[in-house]
């Protein structure tokens, strides 16, 4: 079975609420996923949004969140999961406000995707003292058994 990435908060393509956003409480949403691979050692995920600052003329990709070694039995996150309240072991990595933890989506201009990926590896990794996301996907290289993927967007109103 393919491992598959949800929220009971929004449907994929669709809308994620403003409170999760900048103009609202700014806390990350419950995120659900299954079917992860048996020889699975931990999991990642990666909260971005390619469509800055402009999805008309995208520059960038901007970091959101950057959590790994998430252990492969979790199942889930809890909606404004606080740090102390990650999963036993899971490491954080620096989102592109250069501090670790969620950012919601904030656009200046348009309506944005925001892509939840997980990644399940066939690895723990070592502690990577917060990495960027780009130094991360480094040290997941080779080590990707699976991925799923959950798209919401958002648009100032």
């Amino acid at each position: 079975m393919t491992m598959t990435l949800s929220s009971p908060d929004f449907a994929h393509q669709g809308e994620i609420p403003k409170r999760f956003t900048c103009q609202g409480e700014d806390k990350s949403s419950a995120i659900n996923w299954s079917n992860v691979p048996a020889a699975a050692k931990s999991l990642v995920l990666i909260v971005d949004d390619p469509d800055a600052p402009d999805p008309a003329e995208p520059k960038m990709t901007w970091v959101h969140w950057v959590l790994y070694n998430i252990p492969p039995t979790v199942t889930g996150l809890a909606e404004a999961i606080a740090p102390g309240s990650l999963p036993a072991g899971t490491l954080q990595g620096e989102n592109d406000w250069k501090r670790t933890g969620y950012g919601g989506p904030c656009p200046p201009i348009g309506r944005h995707r925001y892509f939840h990926k997980l990644y399940a590896l066939d690895q723990e990794l070592p502690d990577l003292k917060q990495p960027p996301k780009a130094e991360l996907e480094a040290a997941m290289k080779g080590h990707v058994l699976e991925q799923a993927e959950l798209i919401g967007t958002y648009q100032k109103q």
